[in-house]
């Protein structure tokens, strides 16, 4: 082997030379594309091009828009591109010879991607072939035959040496050591290749010399030069003049890539003249033959057959050049060799492959048609029709392929997506070439669905209804509001809010609250059916989107009633604490009417319906009570051997669970015959508001004033005539002047007298004047004062007087009279709730009838 074979001593200073007089390589353009020269054998990091400047790239923006080489996978890096400056360099070491193990030119094809926007580039690199490799031989000594008869100027062809360098730089010539008997011709093949015959210049004579030793080297036409020598032992033999000859030197024969092991390649024939062993042809590969062609082919020896041993692959070698040698068995054999060119067939067993360059997703949904999701390449390593493909999307999916460059597609959208219709689409392309039969491959592109925020929150409900028991506990949850966001992520979170408003004139927030993350509401105060019964407010569900979308719902709260109120008993009204009293003529029959009682209740419904019963007696079966009037009624006659002061206690029930009640005591006096007295069985003064709330107290209060204008017009009439009648029988009784009004004090105009239906009889005989405090329900102050004389003991006569506090001249006046007793009635009560109040034909008159007191004046003044 020459002093290079087996060493890499000295490649990177052949491959700078190599550079040095070559200059560096310059870009060209090739069919639209840039192509470079590089050699081989350059170490890491050595130049090959500028891209960024031959592409016109802004090499600032080139780490940012990912610009790379696009490689299949698995496949080795041999160049990269430094982002820094757009520089393309060695990555690792390029062997020319194994890269292309092929003759011919040594082409890298690159593809360059750069992203926003998408951009596709194709860059071929010429590797140059450098003098790395020295010629060699196959084995290092070689034995050669020759009959003392061969005449001169035979031929003897030797085994050439291989050089796996191309071009120059493969075998160029061959030398011979300097002899008497030989001379050496190289010849040149039809693939241009050297190989060398051995000529027989002088005759040879065994007796002389049995052995002739020559040196062949094998030169190549590199820079620096590069040999390989092998030694060559030339045996002279007995003649055996008759060598094997083949049909023809060459053959040639067509062979499909998929034909199985065994398979018949060619079946060769030399004849040789001779008899016996000397005719007797053995063949075999010459000794040059690659290992590749040993391993795919066998050829028999005996019958000259070539069969296949191994698969073929088109793709890898289109064609096979065997050398098949023949020789006879005879002493001094000569072999002969001739060539068998193998063409492969391509058979289309490559099915094509794709490859994902680029993906960029996931996509927006409302990216635009037209926009690109991913670009693919497609590859099938057959040639000719079998090589070429078509590339398609699966139906019923919103893309659609571009092509771009050959072999290359781009995956774009076709239509709007909608990633609450379709959050992911599973997209199936299918690679098909056009071979027969063809053969496709599928590939699947999850592509997913980014989430604009192009949806408002929904409610669940169009308005919601909530039922809250007033007094209930503040803090305490009353209801749930539910929306929904079809969006994700963000854009589906929800937060809830109250909008701004009034209830009652008070901000809704002092009312109720939210919680923005769970729509949870909850009561910020007690809330009072008697006070308020339902009111309405506006939640807002706002999600978190860029804008934010909202929806509003109404949400209606409706406050039920709690049997939070007692009963209240207006009617009757005890004095100063004690019980209330009436008198009942000891004549009264069953079925007399006592009185009513009546009560009042804020709540509603069966909470406010009232139920009256007679809870205690001193005698049970002389009274009883209607339970939905509450009128006091007598059940038979009086006896005799009836107490004459019945006590009574009145329940009044409510219909709410629990019933609430309350009681009122009645002391009733049995007398003989009625005074002209009111009772404490006064109905109670409803509030402006609830006698305003029903036609029927109208009609009442109406004709209340007409008959109190009435009376009050009939007694200014009979007080003028009697008081003329008076003055002349005081004058007779020897009456003081300043005693002539029966009543001290200022004298009553006609502006402040009242009205009454009571009359007032005092008993027979009873000759002391009668005075009435009858307290008003209306203007505070005031009061009936009714004051009879001796001589008129049936006078309904009644004067209207003021009860503020007595001047200095009258307090003696009123020490002689008793206390007044009032009734005080609170004015917190409740607004009452009509819908359960007795019929207005079980009521007393409208006439109001309030507490008298009887004063008697014993001695005038």
């Amino acid at each position: 082997m020459g002093a290079g074979a087996g060493s890499r001593r000295g490649v990177f200073l052949r491959s700078l030379l190599f550079l040095l007089l070559a200059g560096p390589p310059a870009p060209r353009l090739a069919g639209g594309q840039l192509r470079y020269a590089v050699p081989e054998e350059l170490e890491h990091g050595a130049f090959v091009a500028n891209l960024g400047e031959d592409l016109g790239l802004d090499v600032s923006t080139l780490s940012a828009r990912r610009f790379r080489i696009v490689s299949r996978a698995g496949a080795r890096q041999h160049l990269e591109v430094n982002l820094e400056n757009g520089i393309l360099f060695v990555n690792e070491r390029i062997d020319r010879e194994e890269v292309c193990e092929a003759g011919g030119t040594c082409l890298l094809h690159l593809q360059l991607l750069i992203e926003s926007p998408l951009e596709l580039y194709r860059v071929e690199v010429e590797v140059l072939d450098i003098n790395d490799h020295a010629p060699t031989f196959p084995w290092q000594e070689y034995v050669l035959e020759v009959a003392e008869s061969a005449v001169l100027g035979a031929r003897f062809p030797l085994e050439s040496a291989q050089d796996p360098d191309v071009g120059t730089n493969s075998v160029h010539t061959y030398r011979l050591s300097p002899n008497g008997f030989f001379s050496l011709e190289v010849q040149t093949r039809s693939d241009a290749s050297k190989f060398a015959e051995l000529v027989l210049e002088c005759a040879l004579d065994r007796e002389q010399q049995r052995a002739h030793r020559v040196l062949l080297t094998a030169l190549d036409g590199g820079v620096p030069e590069r040999s390989g020598t092998a030694h060559i032992l030339v045996t002279v033999l007995d003649a055996n003049d008759n060598v094997p000859a083949f049909d023809q030197p060459s053959y040639g024969v067509s062979l499909p890539e998929d034909a199985p092991a065994g398979t018949l390649v060619i079946q060769l024939n030399a004849t040789d003249l001779d008899e016996g062993p000397n005719g007797e042809i053995e063949y075999s590969f010459s000794g040059h033959a690659p290992p590749r062609v040993r391993e795919l082919f066998h050829v028999e020896p005996r019958s000259g057959q070539v069969l296949l041993k191994g698969p073929l692959d088109y793709e890898r070698a289109s064609l096979h050049e065997l050398y098949v040698q023949a020789k006879d068995r005879g002493p001094s054999a000569v072999a002969v060799h001739c060539r068998v060119l193998v063409h492969l067939l391509d058979v289309n067993d490559n099915a094509p492959e794709v490859t994902l360059t680029s993906v960029s997703t996931p996509v927006l949904e409302d990216a635009p048609p037209g926009t690109i999701i991913a670009v693919i390449s497609v590859l099938d390593r057959d040639s000719g029709d079998n090589g070429r493909v078509s590339c398609e999307v699966g139906p019923d999916v919103p893309f659609e392929l571009r092509s771009s460059f050959r072999n290359y597609y781009t995956l774009v959208t076709t239509q709007a997506l909608d990633r609450e219709v379709v959050p992911e689409y599973n997209v199936s392309i299918t690679a098909r070439d056009m071979g027969s039969p063809a053969l496709l491959t599928h590939s699947t592109l999850t592509v997913p669905v980014s989430d604009v925020n192009d949806n408002a929150p929904r409610f669940l409900q169009p308005s919601y209804s909530v039922y809250v028991m007033e007094n209930n506990a503040p803090g305490a949850s009353i209801c749930s509001v539910s929306a929904l966001d079809p969006d994700c992520q963000q854009n589906a979170y929800l937060s809830y809010s109250i909008a701004d408003g009034h209830i009652h004139g008070m901000p809704v927030g002092t009312y109720v609250s939210i919680n923005s993350d769970s729509g949870h509401m909850y009561a910020l105060r007690s809330l009072d059916y008697e006070q308020i019964r339902s009111f309405q407010i506006q939640v807002q569900a706002q999600d978190a989107g860029f804008p934010p979308l909202s929806a509003n719902v109404t949400v209606h709260i409706f406050v039920l009633d709690q049997n939070d109120n007692a009963p209240v008993i207006v009617s009757p009204m005890p004095r100063n604490g004690s019980v209330a009293t009436e008198l009942v003529p000891r004549s009264a029959g069953p079925g007399y009417l006592v009185g009513t009682v009546s009560a009042v209740d804020a709540d509603a419904g069966l909470n406010s319906r009232l139920s009256y019963q007679l809870l205690q007696a001193t005698d049970f079966t002389l009274f009883s009570v209607a339970p939905d009037t509450g009128e006091l009624r007598t059940l038979r006659s009086f006896l005799e051997q009836d107490s004459t002061r019945q006590r009574l206690v009145v329940q009044v029930r409510d219909g709410g669970q629990p019933a609430l009640s309350a009681t009122v005591s009645l002391l009733l006096s049995v007398v003989e015959t009625m005074p002209q007295t009111l009772s404490d069985f006064s109905e109670f003064s409803l509030p402006p508001e609830a006698s305003s709330s029903s036609p029927l107290t109208l009609y009442l209060l109406i004709s209340l004033g007409s008959i109190s204008f009435t009376f009050l017009l009939a007694i200014l009439i009979l007080t003028a005539i009697r008081c003329r009648g008076e003055r002349c029988s005081r004058q007779g009784d020897g009456c003081l002047p300043h005693l002539c009004h029966c009543c001290p004090g200022s004298r009553p105009s006609p502006d402040t007298l009242k009205t009454s239906n009571l009359t007032t009889q005092p008993p027979a005989g009873t000759t002391a004047a009668t005075c009435l405090d009858v307290p008003m329900g209306g203007p505070p102050g005031y009061c009936y004062k009714v004051c009879l004389s001796p001589e008129s003991a049936q006078c309904d006569f009644m004067f209207l007087k003021p009860c503020s506090p007595p001047r200095n001249n009258e307090k003696d006046a009123g020490k002689r009279s008793q206390p007044g007793q009032h009734l005080h009635v609170s004015k917190q009560i409740k607004q009452p709730n009509m819908d359960w109040l007795p019929p207005s034909k079980q009521q007393r008159p409208a006439l109001k009838r309030y507490q008298i007191w009887h004063c008697r004046n014993r001695g005038r003044g």
